[in-house]
């Protein structure tokens, strides 16, 4: 953890232009698409793989302050569908955020199957590859699931690798280790993209107001 001082309530100053102070998720800021992603899951008497396609929008914020602490992020909505149809296969929504004073990106996961989590790990400004962790009983970085889930398929620990490609895509694989009742394996599931830029990000309101016209 990054120490900060005794002064926990003045606030830092930071630059309004997020884009230019992202650090490692600079690349990643824009619309997205994916379509060969890859998820495994449990299903009764083992495991299911199917192929997804992806949108996933990742627009910049106004810096953010905890007294001392700083961030610049990226607000994020992924959509996922199965080929060829309509219906949701999955939806999410957070933040990916940049402390560079800690060299640290956090990641926080929400889905309406009810479960939040919030990862973090290390990253060099220019990295571009990186992971993330999170464990379930964290007070800090950790995985909360309503009840049925907690009892059905409780999530022990999150992780996310993400990098950053030469061709200008980006790709991640995240596992959750599940464990489930009546087996006796803890399961992996696994997704996995590799996404390609459509359109560019809105800039944030600070930039906005300052002129910029676009990254």
């Amino acid at each position: 953890m990054t120490t900060y001082g005794p002064d926990i309530y003045t606030e830092a100053a930071g630059g309004p232009d997020t884009l230019a102070n992202l650090g490692p998720l600079r690349p990643m800021a824009g619309i997205w698409e994916g379509t060969k992603g890859s998820d495994l899951h449990p299903v009764a008497g083992g495991a299911e793989q199917n192929t997804f396609v992806e949108h996933y929008e990742l627009h910049p914020i106004d810096r953010q302050t905890n007294g001392p602490q700083l961030f610049y992020g990226l607000r994020y909505h992924v959509h996922i569908t199965k080929p060829g149809e309509d219906e949701t296969f999955h939806d999410q929504v957070g933040y990916w955020l940049w402390e560079p004073a800690a060299r640290a990106v956090t990641f926080t996961l929400g889905i309406p199957r009810a479960q939040v989590l919030l990862a973090s790990g290390p990253a060099e400004p220019d990295a571009t590859e990186f992971s993330l962790t999170a464990t379930v009983g964290s007070e800090v970085h950790g995985i909360l699931s309503n009840p049925f889930l907690d009892q059905s398929f409780r999530t022990l620990s999150y992780r996310i690798h993400v990098t950053i490609n030469d061709d200008g895509t980006w790709s991640y694989e995240e596992e959750g280790k599940l464990q489930i009742p009546g087996r006796d394996e803890i399961f992996g599931h696994i997704d996995r993209n590799t996404l390609t830029k459509i359109g560019p990000p809105e800039l944030n309101p600070l930039a906005r107001a300052a002129g910029k016209t676009g990254p």
